[in-house]
């Protein structure tokens, strides 16, 4: 039975204070808390949830690895607009009341937030019991010196950085392929890039995707005037999963669908590669920018063959 007093109030807000020691604002804690920034420049915000991946992670329970999802989906999106993140509010939406549930996620999003000097400034559970799953939507704000203009350029080289598999995307396509058969895969993690991109230097990349909704297709928004060649390199090979999906569905849909082992895109200016790479594990070139229409051609890291999306 639903119990709407939320008895676990009082440890949540214990929780959530532990993140306000940051270098970014200070926190005057009240029925709703005062956040006076220490920063100058322009916000940049972004607002994303973990999608249907929420059923698997609620039948598993692994709820620390859907904060992992719900925070990777939107700080490799923020680290996009080359901003560091500040502040997070949080919505859990859970099909049960479940107070260790909600202890659970929030003690794990605030270990995470810590790590990253991130306060948590805000949020909300609530219990919808007609749902199948549960669902994690993060707003997480940041702040940037400038406007990044994010386009890839003629000439540059792409590199890719491996996905942990599949990452917070297509689930709903693995699920209807996998029936009732359990795979671990469907609640590991999405890998977090904005920790090793943070070490990159804005003139070392011209553009930059994540590899969620669309997979591949998103390397559209980022090609003006340009097209992407990609070979998928046998140093990023899809992993297993991938080809236990690629069984039942089609080399174009795996493409649009799923990351295949490519989790994050740069474009990188040729002079800039080697360096890029060395700083970045787990990461390969993967292929060129040139004069187009912005048409992404793949060839296939399942059987070679030509993809045009």
């Amino acid at each position: 039975m639903y119990d709407p007093t939320k008895p676990y109030k009082h440890e949540i807000l214990r929780l959530v204070a532990q993140t306000w020691k940051t270098p970014y604002v200070v926190i005057t804690p009240g029925i709703y808390s005062y956040i006076e920034k220490k920063f100058t420049g322009i916000e940049v915000q972004h607002t994303d949830g973990i999608g249907t991946k929420g059923v698997c992670h609620w039948q598993r329970r692994t709820f620390k690895n859907a904060v992992l999802d719900a925070l990777a989906m939107n700080l490799n999106d923020l680290a996009m607009a080359g901003a560091t993140p500040y502040a997070i509010q949080n919505h859990i939406t859970l099909p049960e009341d479940d107070h260790a549930a909600v202890l659970e996620i929030v003690k794990a999003l605030a270990t995470e937030c810590k790590k990253r000097r991130i306060a948590l400034t805000g949020g909300e559970t609530s219990v919808h019991a007609d749902s199948e799953g549960m669902d994690i939507s993060i707003t997480v704000s940041g702040f940037a010196a400038r406007p990044r203009e994010n386009i890839a350029k003629a000439g540059d080289v792409l590199v890719g950085l491996r996905s942990a598999g599949l990452h917070s995307n297509g689930i709903t396509k693995a699920r209807e392929v996998f029936k009732k058969i359990h795979r671990k895969e469907l609640v590991e993690p999405t890998r977090i890039y904005a920790d090793d991109l943070a070490k990159l230097k804005p003139k070392q990349v011209n553009g930059m995707m994540h590899i969620t909704g669309g997979a591949f297709t998103k390397l559209r928004d980022i090609l003006k005037g340009t097209d992407a060649h990609i070979v998928h390199p046998r140093q990023l090979k899809p992993q297993k999963i991938f080809f236990d999906l690629r069984k039942k569905v089609s080399n174009a849909d795996m493409y649009t669908t799923f990351n295949c082992g490519i989790g994050f895109v740069l474009s990188v200016p040729e002079r800039e590669v080697k360096s890029v790479l060395r700083r970045l594990p787990g990461s390969a070139a993967i292929g060129r920018v040139i004069e187009g229409t912005g048409k992404v051609r793949i060839i296939s890291g399942f059987d070679k063959k030509a993809i045009t999306l």
